[in-house]
């Protein structure tokens, strides 16, 4: 209950920041979001490619197996 408050104190706190009548950091916080969306793109690219490998060689290894499966019951 405690880490909700606290949330949803943050909201509130960065709502407040970006109106102009508040803290006025609107424009600030908009020049923040164009620099870091380039950077954040490519982190994301990056863990998408290393999630796909790992699936790949999840289903190779799976793949494997079930043919070691299908031989071991063919040679009983």
């Amino acid at each position: 209950m405690f880490t909700i408050f606290v949330g949803l104190l943050f909201i509130a706190f960065s709502v407040y920041a970006c109106l102009p009548n508040g803290l006025g950091w609107g424009e600030e916080v908009i020049y923040f979001l164009k620099g870091a969306s380039p950077v954040v793109a490519a982190l994301i690219a990056i863990v998408a490619i290393l999630v796909g490998i790992a699936d790949i060689k999840d289903r190779r290894e799976a793949r494997l197996e079930e043919e070691e499966a299908l031989r071991s019951e063919s040679e009983n």
